[in-house]
């Protein structure tokens, strides 16, 4: 009896040419079904990539801004009215030790900023109204947009400083426009730069603190902003309270602006799992989707299946063909995931203006995980063609 010749060993090289075979003589299909897993392997990569060029962002601001701006306002008495800062508490609040500067801004009650004298009080309440300090801009370490802050010479006049939605919402686009007060008409002497740590003054008409007397301002400060030295952040902050109202600290609020935005990275996190939840469910479809077309590519090629067996193809060079084929198509797909996921977190952070940061583990961990998908989409149809016996492949061909 003549002994069988052992199966010839395929090379690496020859296997992935016989795994991209199938995918070259359906290029259509083999497109469609890595379509699947770009779609989702590019959500993930995006959204991971976005949320890096965010909080580089947000950490490179809140730097720049300094974590060592904290706000004094008044709160609620026991009785439940609301509390007044004393009229002398800037003075004594930049007597603390590590204190570099302090300002305040007061509102005035009962005022409000128009854009012309015939807007109907009763259609809007207009934009809020404040008495500022003339050192306010450097305690926020705030910029001008156009013209100049408060000084000591307009703010005894009838002049303003627009905060930046303010200005939008007024339709203020340049200095030297006026808008009325009060019954008073105030001419604009400055418009400045959002501030993040300060959004409430984004939303103000700033008018001089001495002038602010003239239309009923009692003095009492609504917030007070002050500075302190890094390591004296903390010292400071014990006792700001008891500083500023030492009669009654209790009804004495104090915050630190910057530590909104730190929670804003949070909030960003936890809303980016729910995108990425739908990228994984996307990388679900994708797989299903590349098993679906495999088991069809399997029961299409019984054919050819048979013909290599009778030719000496052993059951686990059949299986490894197709697993082969299965993740080479996730792979191209994973590819263009993260290809497509890379422009848009660069176009991103570009648009912005933002550092630009490459999410590393969202790129090795797409492409890991469109190979690891692959395989498993290409085991079952693997296993059911390497289970094919020559005659039965090519009986039912």
């Amino acid at each position: 009896m003549i002994p069988l010749p052992e199966p010839v060993r395929l090379r690496p090289a020859d296997l992935v040419k016989v795994g991209l075979g199938g995918l070259r003589g359906r290029p259509m299909r083999a497109v469609l079904s890595a379509l699947g897993i770009a779609i989702g392997i590019a959500s993930m990569v995006a959204v991971l990539g976005i949320s890096t060029v965010s909080r580089a962002g947000l950490l490179a601001q809140i730097q720049q801004l300094g974590t060592n701006l904290l706000t004094v306002t008044p709160g609620r008495s026991l009785t439940g009215q609301n509390a007044a800062l004393p009229n002398d508490a800037v003075g004594m609040v930049a007597r603390i030790p590590g204190v570099t500067t302090v300002s305040a801004v007061g509102l005035v009650s009962g005022a409000s900023a128009r854009r012309t004298d015939q807007i109907d009080p009763a259609m809007t309440s207009g934009i809020a109204v404040q008495a500022a300090r003339t050192d306010l801009l450097a305690t926020l370490n705030g910029t001008i947009r156009s013209g100049a802050f408060l000084n000591a010479a307009t703010g005894r006049y009838p002049t303003v400083v627009i905060g930046a939605v303010a200005a939008d919402r007024l339709g203020i686009t340049h200095t030297g426009q006026h808008i009325y007060i009060a019954g008073r008409w105030f001419t604009v002497s400055g418009i400045l730069n959002s501030l993040a740590l300060a959004p409430e003054i984004d939303r103000s008409a700033l008018i001089g603190w001495s002038y602010a007397a003239h239309l009923g301002f009692d003095g009492h400060p609504s917030t007070v902003y002050e500075r302190s030295t890094d390591n004296t952040v903390t010292s400071v902050a014990s006792v700001l309270a008891a500083t500023a109202y030492p009669q009654h600290p209790e009804q004495v609020q104090v915050s630190r602006p910057s530590d909104a935005l730190t929670a804003q990275l949070a909030a960003d996190s936890a809303f980016n799992t729910l995108f990425l939840g739908l990228g994984a469910v996307a990388l679900l479809v994708g797989g299903v989707g590349i098993a679906n077309i495999m088991i069809i590519s399997v029961l299409e090629r019984r054919q050819e299946i048979g013909l290599r067996r009778s030719l000496g193809a052993t059951r686990r060079q059949i299986r490894l063909q197709f697993v082969t084929e299965s993740v080479t198509l996730s792979a191209l797909g994973g590819v263009t995931g993260v290809l497509i996921g890379l422009a848009i977190s660069l176009g991103y952070a570009h648009h912005r203006g933002w550092p630009i940061e490459l999410p590393g583990q969202a790129i090795v961990g797409g492409a890991l995980a469109a190979v690891v998908i692959g395989a498993i989409a290409g085991l079952y149809p693997a296993l059911r063609a390497a289970r094919l016996t020559p005659t039965e492949a090519l009986a039912t061909a």
